[in-house]
């Protein structure tokens, strides 16, 4: 297919890349020459603007950090809306707001032009590995002709409802892993405290009901202290802060989504906000005097 690419970052710049291994056209555009120097290495084509990326192609995948990033790309001077034609397709796979979505989506609709909302799951390493989960929202004629484009980037893709239930769906993936690690790093402190080994106690209990991927994914870089981001902190707090947000107009209680966001927030002003989020554990640590770590000898 062609395809236009907007947003070359941690997760678009795989991203484009396994479309073009698999045989689609790609014209990239990025504020930052170097990423888009990099895909038109891979075999992409250039764009001199979000516009020119859009122009002439079946479909334009945007892949960006917010909500106001996604209105300004799309909707703004020079943007995807601009180069996109009638009849073609724009798919945001970025984590954002499901209010913004739908605002993105009754502006494209207005120029005639089909929106989705598709973002994904699985941070860093399956963006490269191709093997993201991907939650759509929209309609299914849009969703059957990203299909092959989804099979390029993920290993499943589900539509979920119409244009804005992605996010949602993507808001309540976040929820589940940011206090899923919130209790990791209280599990396994403690147990650290005690004196026990903390991989040792990983691999007691990741083949009972405590066992999760998140567990799998995140404890070893924890007790690694490895917190080299495949998820940013940052970004995560940016997604609860859409939950919460979106909670509240619909007056539904998220206690402790509010509660990791604020330890988020706290991280972020203490500097760690590019840490991947498993440093979550560091807060946590830091209350104990603490780190979980092998015991020395």
């Amino acid at each position: 297919m062609k395809v236009g690419f907007v947003g070359l970052g941690i997760m678009g710049k795989p991203m484009a890349k396994n479309l073009l291994k698999d045989g689609h056209e790609l014209r990239v555009f990025d504020i930052v020459p170097e990423s888009v120097k990099e895909v038109v290495a891979a075999g992409a084509a250039a764009a001199q603007s979000a516009a020119d990326a859009a122009a002439g192609q079946e479909v334009t995948i945007t892949m960006l950090p917010d909500g106001p990033d996604v209105e300004a790309a799309v909707l703004g001077p020079k943007g995807v809306l601009e180069g996109a034609a009638a009849g073609s397709a724009i798919v945001d796979m970025s984590s954002i707001s499901p209010l913004v979505a739908q605002k993105v989506g009754k502006a494209c609709a207005a120029k005639g032009v089909h929106f989705m909302d598709a973002p994904v799951s699985g941070g860093e390493p399956k963006a490269i590995d191709g093997t993201l989960a991907i939650m759509a929202g929209g309609t299914k004629e849009v969703f059957d002709r990203a299909a092959p484009l989804f099979h390029s980037m993920g290993s499943s893709a589900i539509l979920t409802g119409p244009v804005g239930a992605g996010n949602v769906t993507k808001l309540a993936n976040q929820i589940m892993v940011a206090c899923n690690i919130a209790a990791m790093g209280e599990a396994l402190v403690l147990a650290t405290k005690a004196g026990l080994d903390p991989e040792v106690v990983f691999d007691a209990v990741k083949g009972g009901l405590a066992g999760s991927t998140v567990l799998n994914a995140k404890a070893p870089m924890v007790i690694a202290r490895n917190f080299k981001p495949g998820f940013r902190i940052r970004l995560h707090q940016k997604d609860l802060r859409n939950a919460l947000l979106a909670a509240e107009s619909m007056k539904v209680s998220l206690p402790l989504t509010s509660m990791v966001q604020q330890m988020l927030m706290s991280l972020m002003n203490n500097g760690r906000g590019d840490y991947d989020h498993s440093g979550i554990v560091t807060m946590i640590e830091d209350m104990a005097q603490v780190e979980v770590r092998k015991p020395k000898g």
